[in-house]
């Protein structure tokens, strides 16, 4: 059986990220949607999925590129002098992975974004992060143990089977196989993780190697190809452009959205078990 979560990330960041995922989950295929709870529009956000009881809200759990939850002050080693999160992905892994100090100061922030998605009062779907930075282990342990703690049903699981996506678009081979090759021992350890801890997760994502890409010809080429299973396709939609923090400059957020409610793409949709993670 095909079954397909269709995710929109970043949900709370913008008013154009959270339009789009209103109207891309009643006038189109979007099941899911991933909480950024330090984004600006949190609250919009959050009242939005409150009248959409159908939408699946989970915890998109922040420390690179974004906003924090605690004050800048409490978690130092995590921040730029703007006070947000550092973008420097390698040199704050690294950190992370050796020193015990700047791992307390993470585990203190995914806490307290736990707590802030807690009180935000919605229905706990999923977890999964910005830039999918739970493929980083230490981050993964903590995470894993507040998704427990904190009752989510699923995490995500960021494989992308690169024989697979290949065979639905026909390029990018190279960065398929590397990608691919690069994650699955990694992405193996974290399902069966997530299983002992009675945790659902996804047996793919389709996306990862055309993040930012994800328009009408990308998302109908891998629903033609879509293997048996559970797939997560992730995407990153807005209805219009915006100024402060902008995605990069070639994200096509705008087509994304409206892939999304595609009349092609819903034809191709309706031919497998749109879903959630909490109901696989």
């Amino acid at each position: 059986m095909k079954r397909l979560i269709v995710t929109a990330d970043d949900f709370g960041r913008c008013l154009p990220i959270n339009e789009a995922v209103e109207d891309a989950h009643v006038n189109g295929i979007l099941t899911s949607a991933s909480l950024m709870v330090g984004g600006d529009e949190v609250a919009d956000a959050a009242a939005r999925a409150k009248r959409l009881p159908k939408l699946a809200v989970g915890l998109h759990a922040t420390l690179v590129d974004g906003k924090p939850v605690l004050d800048p002050a409490q978690i130092p080693a995590l921040v730029t002098a703007d006070g947000r999160f550092t973008s420097d992905v390698v040199r704050i892994g690294t950190r992370i992975y050796f020193d015990r100090k700047v791992q307390a100061q993470v585990r203190a922030e995914l806490r307290a974004q736990f707590e802030r998605y807690r009180d935000l009062g919605l229905p706990f779907d999923h977890v999964d992060s910005h830039h999918h930075y739970h493929l980083h282990p230490t981050v993964y342990a903590i995470l894993l143990e507040l998704a427990v703690e904190f009752g989510a049903k699923a995490v995500r699981i960021p494989f992308e089977p690169p024989l697979a996506s290949w065979r639905a678009r026909h390029d990018k081979l190279g960065k398929r196989l590397a990608t691919g090759l690069f994650h699955w021992r990694a992405t193996s350890r974290m399902r069966r993780l997530a299983h002992k801890a009675g945790l659902k997760t996804n047996d793919r994502v389709f996306g990862f190697a055309d993040s930012g890409q994800m328009d009408a010809s990308h998302v109908a080429d891998f629903l033609d190809k879509l293997p048996d299973g559970v797939t997560e396709l992730y995407c990153h939609p807005a209805t219009r452009s915006w100024d402060d923090h902008p995605m990069p400059p070639d994200y096509l957020c705008i087509d994304e959205y409206r892939a999304l409610i595609d009349p092609i793409v819903k034809e191709k949709a309706g031919q497998c078990e749109l879903t959630s993670f909490s109901k696989i």
